[in-house]
């Protein structure tokens, strides 16, 4: 099976929050993917080589938590490879997705991404993300980025007023009892949410964590 026949059997597979066309969608993902693997070569952006595997690990992985997360204001932190920030402004062309990539390699293969994509609902930011400005957002995700704990803590500038509707969302292939106790008031755990992925035989979960100020 082709990777473009194999991208478009999994999209028509589930019934996810896409405004994308599927066919479109499908031809965009394919790109991303050739991409990632051309910039592999050199700059090692993932351990995943193969673009057929890194349809359900990275891809579908990605666009799973769209059930569960509102936008139309992303933040996706600690970006890499673009993931899950990219599958998601790829998905939802109506919202607004910033990538947030400390790593200079990564944030110019990002820039490259978007610009091959003709991504105009991205944004790149080449910061660490307690140094980025605060503004209104919707949810802030993270795909293998940091423990519950550090995520807040680096974060936790957008727990203000004009945010109340905020929610952080971590993914997680597993998360223990003791990182999640590292979530303390004002911040809370909201939901945990098993998130099922085409073709994909792991564990997954997205922690949802609200903050809740007196």
């Amino acid at each position: 099976m082709s990777l473009l026949a194999q991208i478009e059997q999994n999209l028509q597979a589930v019934d996810w929050n896409f405004t994308a066309e599927k066919s479109q969608l499908g031809r965009a993902i394919e790109r991303y993917l050739l991409l990632i693997e051309k910039w592999n070569k050199v700059h090692n952006l993932t351990a995943i080589r193969d673009p057929q595997q890194m349809v359900a690990q990275h891809i579908m992985d990605s666009l799973a938590v769209l059930p569960h997360i509102s936008g139309p204001q992303i933040i996706d932190v600690g970006s890499g490879a673009g993931l899950p920030g990219i599958p998601i402004a790829l998905a939802r062309p109506d919202w607004q997705v910033t990538l947030v990539e400390s790593n200079q390699k990564k944030a110019a293969f990002l820039q490259q991404a978007k610009i091959e994509l003709g991504l105009q609902n991205v944004n790149i930011l080449a910061q660490r993300i307690e140094q980025i400005e605060v503004k209104p957002v919707n949810t802030i995700i993270s795909r293998a980025f940091t423990e519950l704990g550090e995520f807040i803590a680096l974060t936790r500038q957008w727990a203000v007023a004009e945010n109340a509707g905020c929610r952080w969302a971590a993914m997680k292939a597993e998360c223990s009892a003791q990182e999640r106790n590292q979530v303390q008031p004002p911040f809370t755990i909201a939901n945990t949410v098993a998130l099922q992925v085409p073709g994909l035989n792991a564990t997954r979960q997205l922690i949802i964590i609200e903050c809740h100020q007196p």
